[in-house]
């Protein structure tokens, strides 16, 4: 597994991800799609890093594409509805999915999926840092100049370690299991510290 000085982490996991062409996809229309504060998330953004540090194809194992916004002004399921519609339209080509999410509304759904309740998130930036585990918690957004921004909360360090550590709640459900089982399966390297000492 090769090693990045943390120097040179922003920009290796910015090519990683780009050089998944659905991943790249994804970041350059996304902006023309007139959500707010958007990024792709998660996955597509930590498992491209991983197939690059382990000398995997871009895209390898990477199972859809998390793409998260941040709408406050209508919280309804039928507005976030709507945006998921017109992104599923746009990305209608990609051969992968691209799950649309917006971050303002989990508070309303997630306990009745994961067991206990979350406080209404503050941004997008804010829901990625409640994530499971800090790998998980990363985001990338291609700006209007071309430039990226990075969401990266609690740093990149798990991630270029290929470390699960999970920090909540989350890490005690069978889907959590499930996509660990998944994750080690794909990325035998990969290091997971027992949500359950």
């Amino acid at each position: 597994m090769r090693k990045i000085r943390p120097r040179d982490q922003r920009d290796f996991l910015i090519e990683a991800v780009r050089a998944d062409a659905i991943a790249e996809a994804v970041l350059a229309r996304a902006g023309a799609l007139n959500v707010s504060d958007w990024a792709l998330a998660a996955g597509a953004v930590y498992q491209n890093v991983w197939n690059a540090l382990t000398g995997r194809p871009p895209g390898h194992g990477v199972k859809d594409y998390d793409l998260a916004y941040y709408d406050a002004a209508d919280l309804s399921f039928e507005a976030e509805d709507a945006v998921i519609r017109r992104f599923a339209a746009a990305f209608a080509d990609l051969p992968k999915p691209v799950e649309v999410r917006n971050q303002a509304r989990v508070h309303l759904w997630f306990e009745a999926r994961f067991g206990y309740a979350k406080a209404p998130y503050q941004s997008t930036e804010d829901g990625i840092a409640n994530y499971a585990a800090p790998a998980h918690m990363v985001a990338l957004r291609r700006d209007a100049d071309g430039s990226h921004t990075l969401l990266a909360p609690r740093g990149l360090d798990d991630v270029f370690a290929m470390e699960i550590a999970p920090m909540s709640l989350q890490a005690h459900t069978a889907d959590f299991a499930t996509k660990i089982q998944r994750m080690r399966a794909v990325w035998p390297e990969l290091r997971v510290v027992d949500p359950h000492p």
